[in-house]
């Protein structure tokens, strides 16, 4: 009997060492499948010149979860609605961070602004901040009359340009560069909001683009570090030199704030962000300057260039389909009447517009490749290892095309969001996969509300002021609607209009 004990421990032993050791011993998950990589470089010679492309391409041989090799990361791609939701939605929280990345480096202050800033109290004092002072509802309902004053100012400025065709999104970004000045810092950005060629405005639209463009760069140097000092590709000397320049105009913006009294002279969103220095929040995080300064630029990047190309490319769509541009003017003579200009207040009225709006996002997303999570463990999704400190890119443009879960989907159909249409109830807003224009989860954009209204307010009012024509007599089956890549989705080609005024003339 006395054995007994030891026979059962010895048994118990043994059980342990056999499951320890088939845990041990078990194969890993795999790695998502996708293309051999390259020695040293991994896959980076298979992105080309438009990634978000190519990467599509790629995910129709390997599938919807994709992992690639760039350089010495790991880099996991979803591009499919059911794949998205698993990283953005179930694993969400694992995914909560930024890689390091040149850009946010060189160019936002070192992970100082939101976009960019590491998941913490800092970023959570930061994504507060706008959530309540920003982007509320209160705070836009209270800046709408700003925004109708600036588009109300390009409309007039649209009805009396000469014989010459206009850039539409030159006009564009100007309005919504002014709109977010007034509304930032109670002041305009550019001239007097005529419309007229404004060197100061050419210039920041050139940087903002540029921002774009560099931000959208795969940089050798942030895939193989030790190859980061050479810069090869230039890059980093671009971000560094564009960062100056950028810096230079928002400390000056700042610093005249400060002079003339902050907020007891103005009622705008920097006076705000200004009197948040002096208060800290729950977790004893004062605002800085410096912070200030990165949310700023956040604003005028994410905030205006992204507006004007979006509402650039819709314009384009309805021109290239004249049925449906018909229909959107029936219904905004029908909710508005031609005796006045919409307004924000008639936009919940408008379901074709909004149908409209929602395809042009399917089709046309402001960022086409999200921009990158890292993974802060490992995790499996759909059966497959995803390694800790893999950087996560979400294919927008592919998911938004992906024929199992749209009918036609390089066809330009509003009808499809239409009660009785088979994705009636599919919004923007990040909860419905299959179309994230502005992300999902808890990092999603933060300006979506902004966003939103005003695209689908530029859009309304160009379309209900104004008869469009293409420049040089262009038909617009022949209308090159072709991509720019960058960070943002632009057109290779700036649109060219003649507008001619369709209202009375004193609406104008």
């Amino acid at each position: 009997m006395d054995s007994l004990p030891f026979f059962l421990a010895a048994v118990a032993t043994i059980f342990f060492v056999y499951y320890l050791l088939q845990f041990l011993l078990r194969p890993a998950k795999p790695l998502p499948p996708g293309p051999r990589p390259w020695p040293l470089v991994g896959n980076l010679p298979h992105l080309g010149p438009v990634p978000h492309h190519r990467i599509a391409a790629m995910a129709r041989t390997y599938g919807p979860l994709m992992h690639l090799k760039l350089g010495f990361v790991d880099v996991v791609v979803a591009a499919s609605a059911s794949v998205a939701a698993q990283f953005l939605k179930t694993h969400d929280t694992n995914f909560l961070s930024r890689p390091p990345n040149s850009g946010a480096k060189h160019i936002a202050y070192n992970y100082q602004d939101l976009v960019f800033a590491p998941y913490g109290p800092r970023w959570r004092m930061l994504r507060k901040i706008s959530s309540v002072h920003l982007f509320s509802s209160k705070a836009l309902d209270d800046f709408r009359h700003i925004r109708q004053e600036e588009v109300t100012t390009m409309i007039r400025a649209l009805a009396r340009v000469g014989p010459d065709p206009v850039k539409l999104g030159q006009l564009l970004n100007l309005c919504a560069t002014n709109a977010l000045g007034r509304v930032m810092m109670g002041r305009r950005v550019f001239g007097d909001g005529s419309g007229q060629s404004d060197a100061k405005a050419d210039e920041f639209k050139s940087m903002v683009v540029e921002v774009m463009v560099l931000a959208g760069v795969f940089n050798i140097g942030d895939f193989v570090p030790s190859l980061e000092w050479l810069d090869v590709q230039g890059v980093a000397a671009r971000m560094k030199k564009l960062h100056k320049r950028f810096d230079a105009f928002l400390t000056a913006i700042l610093e005249e704030h400060k002079a003339a009294g902050g907020a007891e002279r103005h009622a705008d969103m920097l006076s705000t962000l200004i009197s948040l220095k002096h208060s800290a929040d729950e977790e004893g995080s004062n605002l800085t300057d410096t912070e200030i300064k990165a949310l700023l630029l956040n604003m005028f990047t994410a905030g205006t260039d992204t507006t004007s190309s979006t509402v650039e490319w819709a314009i384009a769509e309805m021109l290239r389909h004249p049925d449906i541009l018909a229909r959107v003017r029936d219904e905004l003579d029908s909710v508005v009447g031609k005796d006045r200009l919409v307004t924000e207040l008639d936009l919940p009225q408008l379901t074709y517009l909004q149908a409209v709006i929602r395809e042009n996002f399917r089709l046309h997303p402001p960022t086409p490749l999200s921009l990158p999570r890292i993974a802060a463990e490992s995790c499996e999704i759909n059966g497959y290892n995803i390694p800790k400190g893999s950087t996560l890119l979400v294919n927008v443009w592919a998911i938004a095309r992906d024929p199992d879960e749209w009918s036609d989907p390089l066809v330009f159909r509003p009808e499809r969001f239409l009660p009785g249409g088979e994705k009636a109830g599919v919004d923007v807003r990040g909860n419905d996969f299959e179309l994230i224009p502005f992300g999902a989860g808890r990092r999603i954009c933060a300006g979506m509300s902004l966003g939103i209204r005003m695209v689908q307010l530029l859009t309304a009012t160009l379309v209900h002021a104004f008869d469009w024509e293409l420049a040089n007599g262009l038909m617009p089956e022949k209308l090159n609607m072709d991509e720019a890549y960058g960070l943002t989705l632009q057109r290779a080609e700036p649109l060219l209009v003649h507008p001619k005024p369709r209202l009375p003339r004193h609406v104008y």
